[in-house]
């Protein structure tokens, strides 16, 4: 097999990989940015929370139109603001710290999601929700993922400075400004929005796998938080590119495909990059005493 039947052939052969591809690099292109606040607001956790609170929105849109990805993402999405907005108030309101609030309303959201597809669907209908079918998206669910890239980058560019001040100092923001709630809603809608993209793709369950791995990566590699986002968005691009080969050569699922290739890359990290490298720290001298 040539260089060009392995790497790149496929694409230009099969209509459904290019498909495949574009929805990787729109998604990496809205969830890298979105990935690396998330790790840097130390808030891993509520992106996966919030990645299976879109279930029973989705679930609902499945028994409506069937396996429908636009009915199923509009269903994911309010779905993932409702939980965000009680689990925000329920933290302002009781002892509950947001990500306790998080992790209860994620867990009931799961398994009434599962419960609803499991009720009117088969077990294949069940696994394209969980896992995703992203050889089979099409063009209007092509256009969603891409629209909320765009709509991502439109609400970085403009809330950029508050978005970042929040990042690394959030009472510094609410001391300053009145409105650091409403910022944090809108990143937590820029979480909810980008989770129903990669919903569309990999499906509920790894749908943060394309948001937080990348973003993982690039804050083993760099420090700054440019380089950071750019880094993430490329590590996306390389992770749905390989996986996709990975999956087509080797008759393999792809959005687990997709998800392992960026946890191999998050392991060679671990390894080689500059904040990662825990061999070294194991066996460091210090340790050793």
């Amino acid at each position: 097999m040539t260089g060009h039947e392995l790497l790149i052939a496929p694409f230009v052969e099969f209509g459904f990989l290019r498909r495949a591809l574009l929805a990787c690099v729109a998604l990496g292109l809205g969830a890298g940015p979105i990935g690396v606040m998330l790790v840097l607001r130390r808030m891993s956790l509520v992106g996966d929370a919030l990645s299976h609170a879109i279930l029973p929105g989705a679930a609902i849109g499945f028994l409506i139109a069937g396996l429908s990805y636009p009915a199923m993402g509009m269903g994911g999405l309010l779905a993932g603001l409702l939980v965000a907005l009680l689990s925000g108030q329920v933290s302002r309101s009781t002892v509950l710290g947001e990500e306790a609030a998080f992790a209860c309303f994620y867990l009931t959201s799961l398994a009434s999601g599962v419960l609803l597809v499991s009720w009117r669907g088969s077990n294949v209908d069940l696994m394209h929700v969980l896992f995703g079918t992203i050889l089979a998206i099409d063009a209007p669910a092509l256009l969603l993922v891409g629209s909320i890239a765009s709509l991502s980058w439109l609400a970085l560019a403009w809330f950029w400075r508050p978005l970042v001040a929040e990042c690394f100092d959030a009472e510094f923001l609410r001391q300053v400004d009145g409105r650091s709630k409403r910022y944090h809603f809108l990143f937590l809608v820029l979480v909810v929005i980008n989770l129903v993209a990669g919903f569309q793709t990999l499906g509920t369950l790894m749908a943060v796998g394309m948001i937080m791995l990348p973003a993982a990566i690039a804050r083993l590699w760099t420090r700054t938080l440019e380089t950071m986002m750019v880094m993430a968005i490329l590590v996306g691009w390389l992770s749905g590119y390989l996986g996709l080969l990975i999956s087509f050569h080797g008759q393999l699922a792809s959005g687990p495909a997709i998800v392992l290739t960026a946890g191999l890359l998050f392991a060679l990290s671990l390894l080689a990059a500059p904040a990662g490298r825990i061999w070294q720290r194991l066996f460091s001298p210090s340790l050793a005493k």
